[in-house]
């Protein structure tokens, strides 16, 4: 059995290690989470480097991907200084490829309940937690003309200031980006004990949104107590969350990734599954991905990955 893992500096409390099969090749899926401690992580990896199939880095990311340009997080790379011969992912080809899907599958799935000019449906606006950290999630948006607010400076760095296009992004990370990639991960992502806490900002963004998206822990983070109606577009969900998405009145949950034994794993997790099961066995290079974003999109379509639509 191949076996991929996720070392997330997450909560621990989110564990979690099923079998499945992909390509019908049996996979062992397993995150391990070590509570915001980035060397307790780093050993993991050492100790586990060549001796597993395939890692995801989970809670934190590798890189952002913007357009097509890379921006390394150096703030995160002494965390996987050790894997010199596992391959090692972020989520970013899944980022790149399934997440683009997003706003179709609403059209096709939900019947009109996101639609303009019609009494019976909410408008066309989407609210992105972290745009840059999810470049096809926020392309898709703006490609089904969607009216979006991107909430990177809210999330990120606690500024309240909304941006509201592609090229506002785009000088946004040519500015921002190199500085805030050398400023410690916590700075700027909740890891750890601070994955459970609700603290609720930025509300009325959250309330003008038809369709709110982004990472679960920051959607949990920040939230209002109550989004009637709303639509969630998010991953790495369990059982816990989406409870949480139930009391707050929100009407669909879209995970970006399947739902495996009652759960959504990160994006992570998932590419990292692909790699153990089709054998790679050479670094991926996301600054250099020649056709690597190609032929993920051609594993996504044979294992027929759509995001998922569930009613709560």
């Amino acid at each position: 059995m191949k076996r991929a893992v996720s070392i997330s500096i997450g909560s621990s409390r989110r564990n979690k290690a099923i079998e499945t099969k992909i390509f019908d090749q049996p996979v062992l899926l397993e995150r391990i989470g070590t509570d915001g401690d980035l060397e307790k992580a780093a050993r993991l990896y050492q100790e586990l480097d060549g001796k597993v199939d395939a890692f995801g880095v989970g809670g934190a990311v590798q890189g952002l991907m913007v357009k097509e340009r890379w921006y390394v997080m150096h703030s995160v790379q002494k965390m996987i200084r050790f894997v010199k011969k596992t391959p090692i992912v972020d989520g970013t080809g899944l980022k790149m490829t399934l997440e683009s899907k997003v706003a179709e599958t609403i059209e096709k799935e939900l019947g009109g309940y996101i639609q303009n000019n019609h009494p019976a449906s909410l408008p066309k606006r989407s609210f992105v937690a972290m745009a840059l950290d999810r470049w096809g999630t926020a392309q898709s948006f703006l490609n089904a003309n969607y009216e979006c607010i991107f909430g990177d400076l809210m999330f990120g760095l606690g500024i309240g200031l909304p941006v509201k296009s592609e090229n506002q992004l785009i000088l946004l990370a040519k500015i921002l980006l190199p500085v805030v990639s050398r400023l410690p991960f916590r700075w700027v992502y909740p890891i750890g004990k601070a994955q459970e806490m609700n603290t609720p900002k930025w509300e009325k963004y959250f309330q003008w949104a038809s369709v709110i998206a982004g990472d679960c822990h920051y959607l949990t983070r920040y939230m209002p107590n109550r989004l009637s109606g709303k639509v969630i577009v998010t991953n790495t969900t369990t059982a816990e969350d989406r409870s949480i998405f139930q009391r707050a009145n929100v009407k669909y949950l879209i995970t970006t990734t399947p739902i495996l034994d009652g759960r959504s794993f990160g994006t992570n997790m998932m590419e990292a599954g692909i790699l153990a099961a089709i054998g790679r066995k050479e670094a991926v290079d996301y600054a250099k991905p020649g056709n690597y974003f190609q032929e993920m999109q051609t594993y996504i379509d044979r294992l027929g990955f759509t995001p998922q639509v569930q009613e709560l």
